[in-house]
């Protein structure tokens, strides 16, 4: 591929144009970007510099050491390099511990969303960048016509760990361009970049489908992928209805969430409960630990308590203004120490009258893998208590994962048509509010790296 003269700037001029539509110029929070010191992300570093020095914004690139090569601590040495070079902040992370001997290369991948998620989230960001080009779209399409897993690489979708990727965006605005045309843009420039050895290690699936395509006219187009979220409503209780005609993505992203997991289900097992949704089946099944139940024509989403039993969550003890993730469905916050985080099932009993009331509204199936509190030296649980807050993330995650953002504006308010959020628990000292179930809201989740 032979660049013209002005195709720097043009490349330059469609870059800005994606950020533009993606990002809000001026603000103080920072965009992060993914910075491996490869080519695509040295080109993308270079590119999102000069937007975010045009449009004041921050811009923090963190490169992950995953600690596999004896050369990594050059590379990320090189990284920061750049990164400063470029006039952007930079931190480097480690994934440390024991490496697994089966997997690894999946394993690298989550290990790195993971540092970066808890890292762009310490920083205050809501959207990372990552540097994908159209080859890896059509590198990763050839994988999956041989049987891998990988997810579809798309402009705008959630980050794919949880809960560390809460609330976070990954934008990938190199999506459309070709690996070739970068690296002539960096050569044009003068700029160096790394190249990993393991690109060419035909032990690994990425590189044999790199080497397989090598030599094409060009690689896949990004294809746009349809939400399709119609009839598809969520609860703040962690409860999701969908349509019979559901289509499988969303069915599969509503039970990942409704079970506060991030693992999807296996194409056949979904594939038979669409099936079994369209031929107009009542009947009750459990998922990725969530229970769907279809009766007529409605079908709900939601925990299932006995999953929930096998794999109980830990309690979680609450510190004083420390969010805190429970079972990846509600966050709570609390103004002092002395609270705990357990599930009602075994519990029930035990609340008082009026939270039981409440929490008898939910189907019983899911009843018993409710939150409840119980304070350091009581024996009661509660639902809701003074100085703790409690936001669920189930219809927040979803909103995500159903493509109803378009913009970096999005994460903070919701999108024009969602209704506010409201507790559906109340105080247990105001006998005035409780449980509303009229009242609701509205990551691929499986992504490459």
């Amino acid at each position: 591929m032979q660049l013209t003269p002005d195709s720097g700037g043009a490349l330059q001029a469609r870059l800005f144009g994606r950020l533009n539509r993606r990002l809000t110029p001026g603000d103080a929070r920072p965009v992060v970007l993914a910075l491996s010191g490869g080519g695509d992300s040295i080109a993308l570093l270079r590119l999102a510099a000069e937007w975010a020095q045009a449009q004041g914004r921050p811009l923090l690139a963190l490169t992950v050491d995953h600690r596999l090569n004896p050369d990594s601590v050059d590379w990320t040495r090189f990284a920061g390099e750049a990164a400063r070079a470029a006039g952007a902040d930079w931190r480097a992370l480690a994934w440390g511990g024991d490496k697994p001997t089966t997997g690894l290369t999946a394993a690298a991948r989550t290990a790195r969303h993971r540092l970066i998620a808890g890292a762009a989230r310490a920083a205050g960001a809501r959207v990372v960048l990552f540097a994908h080009t159209a080859d890896d779209v059509a590198e990763a399409d050839l994988m999956r016509a041989g049987g891998s897993t990988l997810g579809r690489v798309r402009e705008w979708s959630p980050s794919p760990v949880w809960p560390e990727g809460r609330g976070l965006m990954l934008l990938r605005p190199l999506l459309d361009e070709r690996r070739e045309t970068l690296r002539i843009w960096l050569t044009g420039q003068g700029a160096d970049w790394i190249e990993d050895p393991a690109n060419a290690d035909p032990r690994f699936g990425r590189s044999r489908a790199r080497q397989a395509l090598a030599g094409a006219a060009g690689a896949a187009a990004t294809r746009p992928v349809e939400a399709a979220v119609a009839g598809v409503e969520a609860f703040e209780d962690g409860l999701v209805a969908v349509p019979r005609d559901v289509r499988s993505r969303v069915l599969a992203a509503a039970l990942v969430c409704s079970g506060g997991g991030e693992t999807p289900p296996r194409g056949d097992r979904l594939a038979r409960l669409v099936e079994r949704l369209r031929a107009g089946e009542d009947f009750a099944a459990t998922l990725c630990g969530a229970r769907l139940e279809a009766a007529g024509e409605a079908v709900t989403l939601m925990r299932e308590a006995g999953e929930l039993a096998r794999r109980p969550p830990a309690p979680l003890m609450l510190g004083p203004g420390v969010e805190a993730v429970w079972d990846g469905r509600f966050a709570f916050r609390a103004d002092e120490a002395g609270w705990t985080l357990v599930a009602a099932r075994g519990r029930l009993s035990s609340l008082s009258a009026r939270d039981r009331a409440a929490i008898a509204r939910l189907p019983a199936a899911t009843r018993g893998a409710f939150p409840v509190l119980v304070r350091d030296g009581e024996m009661a649980p509660v639902l809701a208590a003074q100085g703790v807050e409690r936001r669920g993330l189930v219809a927040e995650r979803l909103r995500l994962a159903l493509d109803e953002t378009t913009h970096e504006d999005d994460l903070i308010h919701p999108p024009n048509g969602a209704k506010p959020r409201k507790l559906l628990f109340s105080v247990t000292d105001n006998p005035d509010r409780g449980l509303n179930p009229g009242e609701r809201t509205t990551e691929d989740l499986n992504e490459p790296a």
